[in-house]
């Protein structure tokens, strides 16, 4: 392997690592994906730091916990002044260019991307600013997930990725044929599998309906902790669950949907070994967080349940070894494994330190395990109180000063089903478990920052909401227009310029 390989980063949106081939799910249709994983390292203890798309993905370009950073919730700013792994790259000479989706919130629409190719699927202001105080938000999912689930030619999702697929598809080409010899970062988010649940009518047709699984814990509603009941009333389900129908066909879409994603997946390699770039670049998959797809009687994600906070992490090269890995490990995680692939082993490029460990040891098999623990945070709107979880080993443990304590042990009970709270023979791992957390968080001055950062946002959200508008949407250049003859240019010349792969075919 060069020392500085190329890197792609595929990043689909609310992917349940337990939905994929490469998770030992035997329904899934990803071929690609299991392609990957076949020919590299899955990590199958994997977590989201934040199971909610905005703070996840500010936590892992930074390094950073989200309360680190103030990314509290979907409408929380990334601060301009925080470094990313983009810069981080830049700096160390990589080109830095990003496809599709991220979610950036705030004026700055780049952290430290030389180059963004799309615009972002969602907005870039405070609209989505969580409120502790509100039962159901405006911008909360509700029952049309469910009515509308089902087939469709095309939808916003479907013309969004496409378009993404296109633009990266294309920004591979022209990496193959620039004369810049940096080595590149091309990071390329997807917005599926996200609801709704739709997808197209091929990718509904490679399922069976009658083979699609259905969850496997139901748990009543009158059984349910108190903040899995607020998510219900978030999303008016409270005493009004989806029928045993509409669960099933929610669930065959989301796998349609895992399809097309994987359908891009293989569009990109194709590319990728179709100019020659393929043996020298590292590709890992992964996404932002899960979907818990009713287990347990919940839907989306802002939970800690593993179907909502366990990913995918896979990361693929020709040189690299198949192997899986059982350490708990999580997206904080990416930005040291970056900077060590792109040559800086000892991080010395960092200017601070962050929350995460290079993984490239147990991805190379240098290291086969360690035993730093994962923490993960739900900060938003419903949470009411910082919701905050630690895993170590095969325990998890998840606290909040409004709700009672849960402690699973996954070993023994992988569909946390048991509290395992009040169980003696769990009391030292519990008190363990809980020390660790109060010592990640001042938990009282988090709480403070938090209610204060949201009446911040709530003001500035209807202030700007007044008078004249001005977005921070992000528009992106017409990258078409660099291939177009111009007036200054000469036929001859422009039309025999940029030709990639040419040679004189056999007779």
């Amino acid at each position: 392997m060069n020392s500085r390989p190329n890197i792609l980063v595929i990043q689909a949106d609310q992917l349940a690592a337990k939905y994929l081939g490469a998770y030992q799910n035997p329904i899934a249709s990803t071929p690609h994906i299991d392609s990957l994983a076949a020919n590299g390292a899955v990590f199958d203890s994997a977590y989201t730091n934040f199971p909610l798309c905005a703070p996840s993905r500010f936590s892992m370009m930074s390094g950073q916990l989200a309360s680190t950073i103030g990314a509290y919730d979907n409408g929380a700013e990334f601060t301009s002044s925080t470094p990313s792994f983009a810069h981080y790259l830049r700096n160390l000479d990589y080109q830095t260019c990003l496809v599709g989706k991220m979610h950036f919130v705030g004026a700055d629409q780049l952290h430290g991307f030389e180059q963004r190719l799309t615009t972002d699927i969602y907005p870039a202001d405070f609209g989505w600013t969580g409120d502790w105080t509100e039962v159901r938000p405006s911008f909360a999912n509700d029952v049309v997930t469910f009515t509308d689930a089902g087939v469709c030619l095309r939808n916003v999702q479907l013309e969004y990725d496409d378009e993404v697929c296109h633009r990266a598809r294309r920004k591979i080409y022209d990496l193959a044929r620039a004369n810049d010899e940096r080595p590149f970062l091309l990071f390329t988010s997807l917005t599926h599998p996200h609801d709704p649940f739709q997808c197209r009518p091929e990718h509904w047709q490679r399922y069976r309906h009658d083979d699609i699984d259905m969850p496997v814990v139901n748990t009543a509603q009158e059984d349910m902790d108190p903040y899995s009941l607020r998510l219900l009333a978030q999303y008016s389900l409270q005493g009004n669950p989806p029928t045993e129908e509409q669960v099933r066909v929610v669930r065959h879409a989301y796998y349609g949907a895992i399809s097309y994603v994987d359908d891009i997946v293989g569009e990109l390699i194709e590319v990728l070994k179709e100019t020659g770039l393929y043996d020298n670049t590292v590709i890992m998959l992964t996404t932002d967080h899960g979907e818990m797809l009713g287990e347990h009687g919940l839907w989306y994600k802002k939970s800690f349940f593993e179907e909502a906070c366990r990913i995918p992490l896979i990361v693929s090269h020709p040189q690299i070894e198949q192997r899986r890995i059982g350490a708990n490990v999580s997206l904080v995680d990416l930005l040291p494994t970056l900077l060590e692939i792109a040559g800086d082993p000892g991080q010395e490029s960092l200017c601070e330190a962050v929350a995460g460990h290079s993984l490239w040891d147990m991805i190379t098999g240098s290291s086969t395990s360690r035993e730093h623990p994962v923490f993960a945070e739900n900060l938003a709107e419903g949470a009411t109180t910082p919701l905050l979880m630690v895993k170590q080993k095969q325990m998890k443990y998840i606290y909040s000063a409004v709700d009672p304590e849960q402690l699973f042990d996954l070993e023994a009970d992988p569909h946390e089903q048991i509290n395992q709270v009040a169980n003696p023979d769990y009391r030292d791992l519990h008190e363990s478990l809980s020390q660790l957390v109060h010592e990640q968080w001042d938990i009282e001055a988090l709480t403070g920052q938090i209610l204060l950062s949201q009446r911040r946002r709530l003001l500035l959200r209807e202030a700007l909401a007044k008078g004249r508008h001005s977005d921070w949407d992000f528009t992106p250049a017409d990258e078409l227009e660099q291939h177009c003859l111009r007036a200054d240019k000469v036929y001859s010349k422009w039309a025999y310029q940029d030709i990639l792969g040419y040679r004189v075919p056999q007779k």
